[in-house]
């Protein structure tokens, strides 16, 4: 398959390009960073609002790896994933968004979400927030073969790649053991099975370590 990769220079990228090449997958990196350190072969430097329809036209898929922390820069959640969602309406190239645990809800109702429970770490909650933001957005595409993949609550970076996941829908849902824990490697499977089978169009869905 031909996949693209905007937001190429993340960590999360890092990992699901690595994943996808390893499966013998045509990666193409997008990254705003002068230095291609993603992993793949093939790097076009361009920021991911100057991204285009003629960019992107032949890939199978677009994998949406931006992330923002800093206060001022979190609304650009929204506005990037907007404008992805603008370019690849209509086509046939599947967008594929790295999300966020704290949309997850966490009662059958769907009225509440992780980040509004007590526990949920207060420095975390403006990411959160920003990200279920964007994640309403983007259900309101009706035009685009959209899929959100959020990760378990503990997302590591350094974590093992154990090669299993569970997959859960629109609500929290920890493992058999009671963790909601995955690895960013676990988590890059989980993605590029993704785009390899397409189960899942128009659906946010959760993945957490076996």
């Amino acid at each position: 398959m031909k996949i693209a990769v905007a937001a190429a220079n993340g960590k999360a990228s890092k990992k699901i390009i690595a994943e996808a090449l390893k499966r013998g997958h045509e990666v193409v990196a997008f990254g705003r960073h002068e230095q291609n350190d993603t992993g793949a072969s093939h790097y076009i430097k361009k920021d991911i609002m100057d991204l285009t329809k003629e960019d992107l036209k032949g890939f199978d898929a677009l994998v949406d790896g931006f992330g923002a922390w800093t206060p001022e820069t979190l609304p650009l959640h929204t506005t990037t994933l907007l404008h992805l969602t603008d370019i690849l309406s209509g086509s046939d190239t599947r967008l594929l968004v790295v999300g966020g645990a704290g949309s997850l809800y966490v009662n059958p109702e769907h009225t509440m979400t992780l980040s509004q429970i007590p526990e949920f770490p207060e420095a975390f909650k403006p990411l959160a927030e920003a990200m279920g933001r964007s994640l309403a957005e983007l259900r309101k595409r009706k035009n685009v073969k959209w899929t959100y993949i959020s990760p378990a609550a503990d997302f590591q970076e350094g974590g093992e790649r154990t090669g299993s996941y569970e997959i859960h829908g629109e609500e929290y849902a920890p493992n058999g053991k009671g963790e909601s824990i995955i690895s960013y490697a676990d988590y890059a499977i989980a993605m590029v099975d993704e785009i390899e089978k397409g189960d899942h169009l128009g659906q946010r869905i959760s993945v957490v370590r076996k």
